[in-house]
């Protein structure tokens, strides 16, 4: 049976129809999480920041036009429930956590040789991603992960396509310098000095 477009279903909340709204809740809420997640470094904020996501999607579905797509719109309404978590939290995002307390993901049996690299470059890039500001790490994670177009991008934030480019470059450019921060060995401690 082929799958209920996301339209259809907003027509069917707007005619009444409160099961359409949880169709579109269990259809994208992995989307949104990961979104929510990769913008507020933690996974207690990121619960929060969807749930906060959905709460507003409820409020304003019988006032989405239509105009982008519902997943867009869905997008701008996630990010926005992050920048304002991120507010009221005043404080910048903290290294991934996991709920058992670990900083890393369990690692899986290497099945290469270079796995455990692609493992731990991936957590790097994670960590990094947390450290780029806001406007450039939505548009990153939005572009780059989620793989939306320019276009789209620039429909869920709000914000023109030559301003999505823009903020992408910058972002790329600022996660590529946090990324070689952690390839240079740390500065020798001049008190140390190891002339003969």
């Amino acid at each position: 049976m082929a799958e209920v477009p996301d339209e259809e279903l907003v027509r069917r909340f707007r005619d009444g129809d409160a099961a359409a709204f949880g169709a579109l809740v269990e259809r994208h809420q992995r989307r949104v999480y990961n979104l929510a997640l990769r913008m507020t470094g933690r996974e207690e904020d990121a619960r929060d920041a969807t749930q906060d996501a959905f709460l507003a999607a409820l409020r304003k579905l019988h006032g989405f036009r239509g105009e982008a797509a519902f997943t867009t719109w869905l997008h701008r309404v996630t990010v926005n429930a992050c920048y304002d978590l991120l507010r009221k939290r005043s404080r910048t995002p903290l290294p991934l956590e996991r709920s058992d307390g670990e900083d890393r993901p369990p690692v899986p049996e290497p099945a290469a040789a270079d796995h455990a690299e692609r493992v731990d470059l991936a957590l790097d890039v994670r960590r990094a991603l947390l450290r780029v500001p806001e406007e450039f790490r939505a548009v990153l994670v939005l572009c780059d992960v989620q793989d939306l177009s320019y276009e789209q991008a620039a429909a869920a934030l709000g914000v023109p396509v030559g301003t999505v480019k823009s903020r992408l470059h910058r972002g790329r450019v600022a996660l590529g310098r946090l990324l070689v921060e952690r390839e240079r060995p740390a500065p020798a401690d001049p008190s140390e000095d190891v002339s003969p």
